[in-house]
């Protein structure tokens, strides 16, 4: 993060609220929940299960819209733009890491790679992919397809995707869930040296204490509040 703390604030939100129909009723998964995240920060959302961290990722993303509130994401009020608005604005500035990787399963580790980058219309796309994919260290397995790659490949894959087009904000949702103990140290390793380099945003969500550890902000989320 920027010395100082004067960095712009990159996602803010303000009175934001998820409720959703249940068949006891109206159900409130987030509420009232006030944030400020800065460039360059890197935020950890922790929680109990069912706490609202996976919900409120997907609101900050503008992958779902509040029933309260606002999210602003680079200056701009999602909660004003309709589905494809908020689709480009995703593309302009956004990457995302899942903990079950989202691999397309008839491309290549290369080919996944340079989707974001030919959807955009990227001329470059094969060799900045080949590029982002030797940063992760996966230089001799740019031809295999997500099922000959091990969980921790896979990852890598996911990450050199997320960070290919240089995003301003990456989401990292549960990134090393579903690793064992050894591969997830590595992603993590190579997530926060990767965020470092690239000065991105940084926000994950997390059980791991240890990963939390390493950011540079924890929020906690009780019962859909802001505990912390």
């Amino acid at each position: 993060m920027q010395e100082g703390n004067v960095a712009q604030v990159v996602l803010r939100t303000s009175g934001l609220g998820k409720q959703v129909s249940s068949p006891e009723g109206p159900l409130t998964i987030l509420d009232d929940v006030n944030l400020e995240i800065r460039a360059g920060e890197s935020v950890a959302l922790v929680g109990p299960s069912g706490a609202g961290k996976t919900t409120l990722l997907a609101l900050l993303a503008g992958l779902d819209k509040p029933s309260d509130g606002h999210v602003w994401l680079c200056g701009e009020d999602l909660t004003t733009l309709d589905e494809d608005g908020r689709a480009r604005l995703r593309g302009k500035h956004v990457g995302f890491v899942f903990q079950s990787f989202h691999l397309v399963p008839s491309l290549t580790a290369l080919e996944n790679v340079m989707l974001p980058l030919e959807l955009a219309g990227d001329a470059q796309a094969r060799e900045l992919a080949r590029q982002t994919l030797a940063a992760v260290g996966l230089e001799r397995r740019m031809s295999h397809y997500p099922k000959q790659l091990s969980g921790g490949e896979k990852q890598r894959v996911a990450i050199a995707r997320a960070f290919v087009r240089r995003p301003e904000v990456l989401f990292a949702d549960e990134p090393t869930g579903n690793l064992d103990t050894a591969s997830g140290a590595r992603i993590a390793d190579l997530l926060f040296g990767l965020n470092e380099q690239a000065r991105t945003t940084l926000v994950l969500v997390t059980h791991e204490h240890v990963l939390a550890g390493r950011c540079d902000r924890i929020v906690e989320i009780v019962g859909g509040r802001l505990v912390s």
